[in-house]
Order: C-alpha cells, then structure tokens, then sequence
C-alpha cells in the first residue's frame, strides 16, 4: 500500500512560512497584492478564482478582481493589463485563461511586465524557468509538484524523474526545475514508444499528461513516487486524475490523491510568489 502524499499537509506547512512573511511586510507598509483577471465567466475560472482567493485571503494577500465581459476586444483586454503594469499597488497578475477565441492570448501574456507574472504566462517567465536568469516565477502547477517532493523528503539529486506531459503549463517547466534539483529527467509523450517500459525505471514519475487514466499499473513499478497532475470530472461527478489511482495505489510506494494532491498546493504556490513579488517591489529581504 503505497504512502498518500497529502497536499493538504504541505499547503499548511508552507502556509506558516507565507504568513509569517505576509507579516513582516506589513511592518514595511506592504500589503502583497494579486490581480485576476477574468475574461467572462466561465464555471471552471469561476471555481479557480474562488479558491485563490479564498487562500490568498488567508495568507494575508489582497486581491483585486478584474473582470472583462466575455465579448470584449482586444483592445479592453490590453487596457486591463496595461492598467496591471502601471498599479505599483498590485504585485502579481492571474490571467485566467484559455481566453475566448476572439481574443489574441499570446498578445495578451506578452503584454504584461514579467516582474508581475506569478504564473509564468510571458516569455520572459519561461525563460527564467529554462536559463535561471531574469523576472518571472514559474508556472504554479509544476512548482507544486516539487513542493510536494521536498515536504516529503524525496531525494532529487542523482535521481531518475519521467515527466509524463510536454506542454508548457507544466511539463517542460517541471522538467525544468527538477533538471534545477539535478535530477536526470526524461520527458515523455502520446509519441512515446514503449510508455510503459519508460516510466517503469523511474524513481520519481510525474503525470501531467491531460487524460484522465494515462498511466495505470501497467506504467508503474514497485516504491515509485507518483505525481499525479491530472483533475477530471467523470460523468457521475467524481474527481479522478491522470492516474488511474486504483491499479497504481497497490504498487507505488508513494502517491498524490485526487483530489487532495497538487491541486491543493497550487494556489498556495500562487499567493508565495505574489509576496516574493511584494517584496522584491519593495525591496524587503523575507526569510526562507
């Protein structure tokens, strides 16, 4: 029976950490600030605006709601990130996305100031996550998925990582910061040969790969720890990842439920670089 790594338990533990600097910053005059801004009003950005702001609120984050009707223009859009970039007063920018179709997204990324990106949205973000140089945070999600290692104390180090996944919300960027942690990374994908047999001589395997059920027991060999990414709703309303969690739970020596998993951990990733933001603003030193 493999051991459940709880999100819950290290968004709390990381939570103690943001709050104490939360507060160190308001002996400054500063309160961490985050934008979200929301084009229309879809269920999905709906239920993911509540819960960061539920956890930024509790973390000592302000956050201002920005909201565009779902038939706006481009032009109302680039107003709205324009207003972003010149607020001293907001800190970090969430743009939910995907945007509607009318919409130029990449324009819409591109245009705000990477100082600001705390979703790693703008090429200047990636290229942080990529080189180690300049502004920018990475994306939450992958962040979360080394936040979860560390709490748990998974050796990184020499060790061999398979990422299931290569888009650039989470694949790559983890790969990123697991290669960062030197680990030896291989990136795997629906042109995979063999998927199994790859993930298979993993230590450490992390599915993000967009399809509920990818990777079953099959993938899996005894005292991995698995990372699962994926949240799907199945047609009777349960909650299921990537992971096919029933044939893999008996095999892995470690794995992140669903829910209750990365997802858990994700905003309180999100709400850490809005105060790693404030603070860089305001020139404040925060304790690690």
């Amino acid at each position: 029976m493999a051991t459940i790594l709880s999100g819950k338990e290290v968004a709390a533990s990381l939570s103690e950490r943001l709050t104490a600097q939360a507060a160190r910053l308001a002996q400054h005059g500063v309160t961490p600030t985050l934008a979200i801004l929301r084009v229309g009003e879809r269920p999905d950005d709906l239920a993911y605006e509540r819960g960061a702001v539920k956890r930024c609120e509790k973390l000592g984050v302000n956050v201002r709601k920005l909201t565009l009707d779902a038939a706006c223009t481009q032009e109302d859009l680039m107003g709205a990130i324009q207003t972003v970039n010149e607020d001293a007063g907001i800190h970090g920018c969430l743009m939910l996305r995907p945007l509607p179709k009318n919409l130029d997204e990449h324009a819409a990324c591109e245009a705000l100031r990477p100082e600001k990106d705390v979703d790693c949205i703008t090429s200047g973000s990636l290229s942080r996550v990529f080189t180690g140089k300049g502004a920018g945070y990475p994306p939450c999600t992958a962040q979360a998925c080394v936040e979860i290692l560390d709490h748990y104390h998974c050796v990184l180090d020499g060790q061999k990582v398979v990422v299931v996944g290569r888009s650039l919300v989470i694949g790559k960027p983890a790969a990123m910061l697991l290669l960062a942690r030197n680990a030896t990374v291989t990136i795997c994908h629906t042109h995979t040969r063999n998927l199994a047999e790859e993930c298979q001589k993993a230590d450490v395997l992390i599915v993000a790969a967009g399809k509920a059920g990818a990777v079953d027991g099959s993938c899996v060999s005894r005292g991995q720890v698995v990372i699962d990414v994926g949240i799907h709703v199945s047609a009777d309303g349960t909650m299921c990842g990537d992971v096919d969690f029933p044939s893999v739970e008996p095999l892995a020596g470690a794995v992140t439920p669903v829910p209750g998993g990365v997802g858990t951990v994700t905003s309180t990733v999100l709400a850490g670089h809005v105060i790693e933001a404030a603070a860089k603003a305001a020139g404040v030193k925060l304790e690690p």
